[in-house]
């Protein structure tokens, strides 16, 4: 097994449309598509298109989204022996997308709020098999503290993705972390310091190196990411696409979070796939296979 990810699943509900309405106004929007993602699940989802053996540890609900979200792990050739039925609806999220691919996101979390650090600890076996542990902050933050615990005890990498932010991350609980990956908003908001220049990123980013985190990349879209370590920062720049539709590109950049041998090519391989990603619409749907096609059905 190559990676564990702790994490949500949600069904995600699309709505393109040409603006928001108003207070009160009822607009007409011209598409809508639904389909599977969650944080965690869209990570698991490009991981293992891209090669990498996937166990999945999240919950469910008791509805038909938790079918057709188990199907979908199934398909993507994740292990899904820790999605576990909750009594509970399942998490989803809709998502509005205007026309210049700007999107905006609501998550309803349902069972993905029940995932628990004894969930995590059932799965302990599996677990210390894997390379590498993902955890996103869509499950409780106790859940994620307890994981990053785990794999302190067991020696394995953690990767973070601080989203959706949650202010109250305290950084003294996730010192020691191998990589920390939040955008530029995620960023102002858990270090309380402006990012409207590089160099304002980068001393945010100072903030979390003391904090003990070995690794931090920010992602910064179409310019690419910026990697700060104890040696100093840089720019790895992202290819120029046409972008569509940027939901879920994040998560694309994260799933592509494989061993290529060092951290800068691991970047510049996330940037590739998350480019990619926006060029079509959706967010699993918009993600390929290694070769650079795209599934079937």
């Amino acid at each position: 097994m190559d990676i564990a990810i702790v994490g949500s699943n949600m069904v995600d509900l699309i709505s393109y449309i040409h603006r928001m309405p108003s207070e009160g106004e009822t607009v007409e929007a011209p598409d809508f598509r639904m389909g599977c993602g969650g944080k965690g699940a869209n990570q698991a989802v490009a991981a293992s298109r891209l090669g990498a053996e996937v166990v999945m540890v999240t919950r469910v609900g008791n509805d038909v989204f938790a079918d057709t979200t188990l199907k979908n792990f199934r398909k993507n050739g994740i292990d899904t022996t820790y999605v576990l039925r909750t009594d509970a609806s399942s998490g989803v999220a809709p998502i509005f997308v205007d026309p210049d691919s700007r999107n905006s996101i609501l998550i309803i979390k349902g069972a993905n709020a029940r995932l628990s650090p004894a969930d995590v600890e059932a799965a302990r076996e599996d677990i210390a098999r894997c390379k590498l542990i993902v955890l996103q902050l869509e499950i409780p933050l106790e859940t994620v503290y307890a994981t990053i615990e785990l794999g302190e005890v067991l020696g394995i990498p953690i990767l973070l993705n601080p989203a959706p932010v949650a202010p109250e991350l305290d950084l003294e609980r996730i010192r020691g972390i191998e990589f920390f990956i939040p955008n530029e908003s995620e960023l102002e908001l858990i270090t309380g310091m402006p990012v409207d220049t590089l160099d304002d990123i980068g001393k945010a980013t100072d903030v979390l190196l003391g904090a003990g985190i070995t690794n931090i990349i920010v992602t910064l879209g179409s310019r690419g990411a910026m990697w700060a370590h104890a040696d100093g920062r840089e720019i790895i720049k992202a290819p120029a696409v046409q972008a569509v539709d940027t939901t879920g590109a994040g998560d694309a950049f994260i799933g592509e979070w494989v061993d290529h041998g060092d951290v800068t090519a691991s970047i510049r391989a996330g940037n590739r796939y998350a480019a990619d990603s926006v060029t079509r619409h959706g967010t699993q749907s918009s993600y390929a296979l290694a070769d650079g096609s795209l599934p079937e059905g």
